[in-house]
């Protein structure tokens, strides 16, 4: 298994001395977690300011699975707490879901505690290893990340995994399904015009924040932004929908087994495949 990727320049500056949190099992707090699900409620819910509406949780087998979703809605990751919201509700804390951050997220003392406490992890190879292995316990995962969460609006449903197969070679070497699950509704909180990706090369975004996106969006307050600056968000009806679970025998992997470059490419592409049909769905029926 590769070693986690370095720190960006960003985070050595706010966070010097190198402290992170997320990194065990122990950090999560389920009285906290259900506190968190009781505010979000009065933002999330199937009459609230964001109308969440679910299907499929029939398809999710026992724990540990790993959770593969499309990423929607901008910096403030409405997609995500929408989604949390409605897994504490269904399951409640019983059943945790680890979602993997930025290191941004858990890198800094401002957010990190907070993040944590709330079941919230690093996005590293080795930890989501962990959590599905040693912890036996549900990993979240959304491979697109920047590129994904600020596609142009006129990508709104298509997944945009961004060539990232990392997430199904954790998977295989942990030898866990996989259950895609889509998205939709943050992407109509405002417009991306472009995601900027040449205008983040040009600015080394890559290099200091480990980011590849500066976009174009027509949100509220700003009218015209350039950035990927937090909007206000209109009212949207949030859905998402579970798919079948995919298993690594479906790509000829069994236990003990080392996955092959083959076999991690198919298995991306399963999942990539599972998550575009369920967003399929919701194109079809957004009316």
């Amino acid at each position: 298994m590769s070693s986690p990727p370095q720190r960006s320049r960003l985070l050595h500056w706010l966070n010097p001395g190198g402290s992170s949190w997320g990194d065990e099992e122990a950090d999560f707090d389920p009285g906290a977690v259900e506190g968190a699900r009781r505010w979000l409620g009065s933002v999330f819910g199937p009459r609230r300011y964001f109308r969440v509406e679910t299907a499929g949780w029939h398809h999710l087998p026992d724990s540990p699975v790993m959770v593969v979703s499309n990423h929607s809605g901008g910096t403030l990751f409405l997609d995500s707490w929408g989604l949390l919201w409605a897994w504490y509700t269904h399951f409640g804390t019983d059943r945790p879901l680890h979602p993997a951050a930025h290191e941004l997220i858990l890198g800094t003392p401002v957010v990190g505690p907070f993040m944590a406490k709330r079941g919230v992890v690093r996005a590293s190879r080795r930890l989501a290893h962990r959590v599905l292995r040693e912890w036996r316990e549900d990993l979240l995962v959304m491979p697109g990340g920047d590129l994904d969460v600020w596609r142009p609006f006129s990508k709104r449903y298509e997944v945009q995994f961004a060539g990232r197969t990392g997430y199904a070679a954790v998977a295989l070497r942990a030898c866990v399904p996989v259950v895609p699950v889509a998205n939709a509704g943050a992407h109509h909180t405002f417009v991306v015009l472009t995601d900027g990706q040449k205008l983040a090369e040009w600015l080394r975004l890559p290099e200091i924040v480990r980011a590849h996106i500066w976009p174009v969006h027509l949100s509220l307050p700003w009218g015209l932004a350039v950035g990927p600056w937090p909007h206000f968000p209109v009212p949207a009806k949030l859905r998402y929908r579970f798919g079948h679970p995919i298993f690594p025998s479906e790509v000829g992997l069994y236990p003990g087994e080392e996955p092959t470059p083959a076999q991690i490419e198919a298995f991306d592409a399963k999942v990539r495949a599972g998550v575009q049909a369920q967003l399929d769905v919701l194109r079809d029926q957004r009316f």
